[in-house]
């Protein structure tokens, strides 16, 4: 099925304009969801706002927004307050910078659109993606649409251009708000970690390989539902005690093992020495060797 254009846009650069058309790029539609319904008559329920004060049921007719500036404190705003505050649309995505690709972090990352030329469009389209496409450049600008002010990013993409809808800077956590404690790795550990990765690496993502597994689960349980059939309940697993201890080399050896069907690496000479409960106990031990008397005592006593 054709895709259905989203809205039409200009994207301008320089004295440059190119029409295009925005569509949508995912299907959040495609995943599943449930209603709410009373648990007596099966009907759906209706969502209600109360007065956290009164306790009593408010219209949307008698709602207003607000804004918590301290402790139980607000200060609102009429709905043509908020109205005149919202960016006005003017149907345009204007580029203000071309930056390498691989500059951008994916964590910035928001929504996908996929832009397609608009009427007489096609050419000065194919120019922007095949330029980017040959430089390594995308594009940074900024799109205003429902009242708000998005930072975009235009790639090239095998076919055609692709708009990324960016994050702001202040949208994003850093790495160090997780604490994370310095561990230091040891060369050995790494060489058999890198064996190991190069053991399941592909030449590229591919996509198709993975499926939604509770998805269709979801999918079968509702169709054995529509049916009349029931719905088998498992046991839950039993909790574990916490995490479990293991160690790091000889976890990396078996999973080396078990990609590879080979026997993994012996130990090398940095290893770990032996600890002493793993050492063998008297009763594993060899019997010492009977030590008898010198030969020469012996022969002197036979002759006696």
């Amino acid at each position: 099925m054709a895709a259905r254009a989203l809205a039409s846009v200009t994207v301008t650069f320089g004295m440059v304009s190119i029409p295009v058309k925005l569509y949508a790029a995912t299907s959040p539609q495609a995943g599943i969801s449930f209603n709410l319904l009373h648990g007596a008559c099966g009907s759906r329920l209706k969502q209600q706002y109360l007065c956290a004060k009164e306790g009593v049921v408010v219209e949307r007719a008698d709602m207003v927004k607000g804004y918590e500036f301290a402790k139980d404190q607000y200060v609102t705003f009429t709905p043509e307050e908020l109205k005149e505050m919202e960016e006005k649309g003017t149907q345009m995505i204007e580029i203000s910078e071309f930056v390498p690709a691989e500059s951008i972090d994916p964590i910035y990352y928001d929504k996908a659109y996929f832009l397609g030329p608009d009427k007489g469009g096609a050419k000065p389209y194919a120019l922007l993606a095949e330029s980017m496409r040959q430089s390594g450049q995308t594009a940074v600008g900024r799109y205003a649409a429902r009242g708000k002010q998005y930072i975009v990013q235009l790639r090239a993409i095998p076919g055609g251009i692709v708009m990324q809808q960016l994050l702001y800077a202040p949208e994003v956590r850093t790495i160090q708000d997780v604490g994370i404690e310095a561990a230091p790795v040891r060369d050995n550990e790494l060489a058999l970690a890198k064996q190991l990765i190069a053991q399941i690496s592909s030449k590229a993502f591919d996509p198709t390989q993975y499926e939604d597994e509770v998805r269709k689960r979801i999918e079968a349980a509702v169709q054995k539902k529509v049916e009349g059939q029931e719905i088998a309940i498992s046991e839950s697993p039993s909790e574990s005690g916490g995490a479990q201890v293991i160690d790091l080399m000889e976890a990396l050896r078996a999973s080396l093992e078990k990609t590879s069907g080979k026997r993994a690496p012996a130990k090398t000479a940095t290893a770990e020495a032996t600890p002493a409960d793993s050492r063998p106990t008297s009763s594993q031990r060899k019997p010492p060797k009977k030590i008898g008397p010198e030969p020469e005592v012996r022969r002197k006593a036979a002759k006696r």
